[in-house]
Parts: structure tokens; C-alpha cells; sequence
């Protein structure tokens, strides 16, 4: 019977990766494995032929040789016509592969890059807009000195962990599974030390600090990172450091509020001011500008001063200065204040309510509410 195309037998693409290949070759040993179907020789050949498939597949010489020229040219680099292949491994095998991937593959001896570190900057809202340099010191791990990091006293080489045999992983069989799990004697690291270094307790690192200049841009916020890249804990067996997120936290301002790119403030006015008008001077973070206050101004009121805020941090147009005035009601009168302030409260009603339109309005409001509650 002649043979069917390899990638018909796994049911993928031709240019499937290697990573959809293992996946479509794991379902049907799932499904044929003779394991699973003692017996049954018809699903024994199906097994046999998906992985024969999966192995020519995966192997770059030997696929390139059957893209080319099909099954003849697989036989001719040495071939898998007529070789046989048994039962090949067991179910349990194939699928402790699985297991073994997720739980951290076959070779637990490895590097280990170094865990990343936070650290919590608080700057001054100025220090946030214009930009800044900044002096931190950060705890840390660094490679102990009294044993060069080996974890042994002395210094000593480790020896090769007596129960994973140097893997850094034991293999626990449960019915069909063999599951492959971190060695719970050198937790991995496929190494025994049998005198640990007095110094470090054998971990190999001991805790210290260190001061770094950190560069902040103009413009950052709240919530804003800045990556140290090699600045977070030394990593394990030579692996590479981890990185140093240093996260902006702005305190609050004496005067300012700050909302995305834009400023706010409170300006307070005097009663005089609002009704007849005038020019103030209000601060922004760079210095002070004029602010003209028109006549007959309410509370509340909102004046935009542009270009006056924070530019982004990506660039871009700055944002404005958002001045809101709010009518400050005087206090500690002198009796000729108290006098004057009743005689003008006095013309104010001879003229009726046309010099307070929003009170007029507001009582007309009222009325119509006590309307609306009537049977």
C-alpha cells in the first residue's frame, strides 16, 4: 500500500512549525498509542505511521530531502521505509514529555536570569514636569565574596546532586503519567552542597545595596515606570540579571492639581474684583502671568491659560493652565465696613432683582417646585 503524505498523517500545513507538529503528533498518540488500545493492530499502524510522519517532520535535513523528492528521498538519506518501529516508547513516556514541559523540561542545571525589582520614587510635582536626576539606593542580591558565589565554603566545586543525578528534576510515575517535577533535594539546580558556605548559608548571595543615578524624563506621571535594564538581582549559575522598575509616584502640590497633560488652580477673588473687574497675577510652574478678570465674573468661573501645563512625556503640545476663581466673602469688618456693605445691600433692592439674575432664576426655580408638589 503505498504511503500516505506525512503532513495528510498529522493533519497540518505544509509550512507548519515544529511547535504544531509535536501538537498534532501528541493527539494522535493520545488516540493510538497501542497502550490505549492493547490488541488493536489497526490502530497500531495508525501510530506507527504518525510517527514516522512526526519524525521525519521534525528533523530539518530529513524534511527539506522529503519536500523535495517525497518518500523516495527520505528513504535515501537513510531511511524509515521497511526500518520498523516496534511499539515505540510508552504512553506514559510520550505524555511524561508533556508533563515534563510544563514542569520546566529535562535539564534542571541550569541558569537562571535574576528576578526583577521595583522600587517606589516619589517626586515633587515640579521634579515631575521639568525632569530630574535622582540618587536611589537599592537592596539587592549580589554573589557572596566568602565563597565566590558558589554557595560551598570555601569556595568549593558542588557536587552533582545524588538524586536527580545533576537534571535539577525527578520523574514520579502515577498509573499512565510519568510527571517530571523540580528535585526536592537541590531544588533544582541539579547541585548538592554538603558544607555550605557559613557566610551565605549556601545560597551563594548575600544582601547588600547599591546607589544608581536615575535619568527622569520631563513630563511623567503618576504610574509611569522607568526600566533599569541589569539593575535587579544577579541571576543563578551565570544567568543574566533581572531589570530595576523604578515606579513615579508625584506628591501632592501646595497649589496645583494635575489632570493628563493640564494644570489646575483655585484663584480667590474679592467681591469688589468680581463685580467691577480687574488684572491679576497668578502663578504657573514657571513663573507668573497676568490673569484679567472681567466685570460682573461669578464663582466658579473657568480661565484657560494656554500652553501653560506639562508636556508629554513622548512629546508633543503642552497642556494649559486651568484657573478656576472662587469669591472670597470678607471677614473682620470694621463698623464702617459693616455700614457701607448695608447701604450698598440697601440700593441693591431698591433696583429689584436685575443685579442678581442667578438668584432670580433660582427662586423661580423653587417656586415652581412647591407647584409641582401640590395635589
Amino acid at each position: 500500500m503505498a504511503k500516505r503524505d506525512y503532513y495528510e498523517v498529522l493533519g497540518v500545513a505544509r509550512n507548519a512549525s515544529e511547535a504544531e507538529l509535536k501538537k498534532a503528533y501528541r493527539r494522535l498518540a493520545m488516540k493510538y498509542h497501542p497502550d490505549r488500545n492493547p490488541g488493536d493492530s489497526a490502530t497500531e499502524e495508525h501510530f506507527k505511521e504518525a510517527k514516522e510522519a512526526y519524525e521525519v517532520l521534525t528533523d530539518a535535513r530529513k524534511r527539506a530531502a522529503y519536500d523535495q523528492f517525497g518518500h523516495e528521498g527520505v528513504s535515501a538519506t537513510g531511511g524509515f521505509g521497511g526500518s520498523g518501529f516496534g511499539a515505540g516508547p510508552s504512553f506514559s513516556d510520550i505524555f511524561g514529555d508533556v508533563f515534563g514541559d510544563i514542569f520546566g523540561g529535562r535539564s534542571g542545571a541550569q541558569s537562571h536570569r535574576g528576578a526583577d525589582l521595583r522600587y517606589n520614587l516619589e517626586l515633587s510635582l515640579e521634579e515631575a514636569v521639568f525632569g530630574t536626576t535622582a540618587k536611589i539606593r537599592v537592596p539587592t542580591l549580589e554573589a557572596c565574596g566568602s565563597c565566590e558565589g558558589t554557595g560551598a565554603r570555601g569556595g568549593a566545586t558542588p557536587t552533582t546532586c545524588p538524586t536527580c543525578g545533576g537534571h535539577g528534576q525527578v520523574r514520579m510515575q502515577q498509573g499512565l503519567f510519568s510527571i517530571q517535577q523540580t528535585c526536592p533535594r537541590c531544588h533544582g539546580r541539579g547541585v548538592y552542597i554538603a558544607d555550605p558556605c557559613p557566610t551565605c548559608r549556601g545560597a551563594g548571595k548575600v544582601e547588600t545595596s547599591k546607589t544608581l543615578s536615575v535619568k527622569v524624563p520631563a513630563g511623567v506621571d503618576n504610574g509611569d515606570r522607568i526600566r533599569l535594564a541589569g539593575e535587579g538581582e544577579s541571576g543563578d549559575r551565570g544567568g543574566g540579571a533581572g531589570d530595576l522598575y523604578v515606579q513615579i509616584r508625584v506628591k501632592p502640590h501646595a497649589i496645583f492639581t494635575r489632570e493628563d497633560n493640564n494644570l489646575y488652580c483655585e484663584v480667590p477673588i474679592s467681591f469688589a474684583t468680581a463685580a467691577l473687574g480687574g488684572d491679576l497675577e497668578v502663578p504657573t510652574l514657571d513663573g507668573k502671568v497676568a490673569l484679567k478678570i472681567p466685570q460682573e465674573t461669578q464663582t466658579g468661573k473657568l480661565f484657560r491659560i494656554r500652553s501653560k501645563g506639562v508636556k508629554p512625556v513622548r512629546g508633543g503640545a503642552p497642556g494649559d493652565l486651568v484657573c478656576r476663581v472662587v469669591i472670597e466673602t470678607p471677614v473682620h469688618l470694621t463698623r464702617e465696613q459693616r455700614e457701607l456693605l448695608q447701604a450698598f445691600a440697601d440700593s441693591m433692592e431698591e433696583g429689584g432683582q436685575r443685579h442678581s439674575p442667578k438668584y432670580r432664576s433660582w427662586l423661580d426655580g423653587v417656586k415652581q417646585f412647591f407647584e409641582d408638589m401640590k395635589p
